[in-house]
């Protein structure tokens, strides 16, 4: 009787320890993979990137952006770490490039927006940068503010801009010159210079003597959560 009394027991408690291990399990913070492929050459021209290749350009290098296993975006251009989990990278957007009544379909590689990834959430957020041109924006990353030349909306001037990460209005926005349509790639403006202190950012406009800017430093307002919400990409193959 008491043996059969303790066996009882027993079962109630290793069905206990059965019912709680699995949520114990569920509550856990789930692990993502987040990383940069091998480097590898697609075909690239002005022709099928017209704001974004170089004259002459022929050739464009591309990395998979690979999440949990699976291709997210394809990227170009080198990364930069805004954070210990965070960084940025250019992504590279296969277009189709078929005209209707085309028999054979036609894709073309652009240069495309500035990309953040979390690499403890797996997240990626395509950025929108102020006045932001991928004719002529060189994007010299330092912290978490990108200096850039951009173009305002008319098209007709040339800004020195300087941009947060998450803030909708850029830490600096000041007039360099008027642009037309002829002088809109990227010899207009050659990349940003930063200095650590004091801290300064120097612009090179074309056929104009470099503007340097001081800027007031502050605190990082990217938000890094815990939220291990997200679902890896599609697997996407270039062709």
């Amino acid at each position: 009787m008491v043996q059969t009394l303790r066996l009882t027991a027993m079962f109630f408690v290793l069905a206990a320890i059965a019912a709680v291990t699995p949520l114990a399990f569920a509550v856990g913070p789930r692990k993502h993979s987040v990383v940069l492929g091998a480097v590898r050459t697609v075909s690239y021209s002005r022709e099928g990137d017209p704001a974004g290749a170089a004259t002459g350009e022929t050739e464009l290098k591309i990395r998979a952006l690979v999440v949990d296993g699976a291709v997210k975006e394809w990227v170009t251009g080198d990364a930069h770490d805004v954070t210990d989990r965070s960084f940025v990278v250019r992504r590279a957007l296969r277009l189709n490039d078929s005209l209707p009544g085309d028999k054979k379909s036609q894709w073309v590689w652009q240069r495309g927006p500035w990309l953040l990834v979390d690499r403890v959430t797996g997240h990626v957020t395509a950025l929108k940068l102020p006045d932001y041109d991928p004719a002529v924006s060189q994007v010299s990353w330092f912290r978490d503010y990108g200096a850039y030349c951009g173009v305002t909306a008319s098209g007709k001037s040339l800004y020195a801009v300087v941009a947060q990460l998450t803030v909708r209005k850029p830490m600096l926005a000041k007039k360099l010159e008027p642009i037309d349509a002829d002088h809109r790639t990227q010899s207009a403006c050659g990349a940003p210079e930063w200095q650590r202190e004091p801290l300064r950012v120097t612009f090179h406009p074309a056929g104009k003597d470099a503007a340097s800017f001081d800027l007031v430093p502050g605190s990082a307002v990217l938000v890094e959560d815990s939220d291990d919400g997200a679902e890896p990409g599609q697997q996407a193959k270039p062709q």
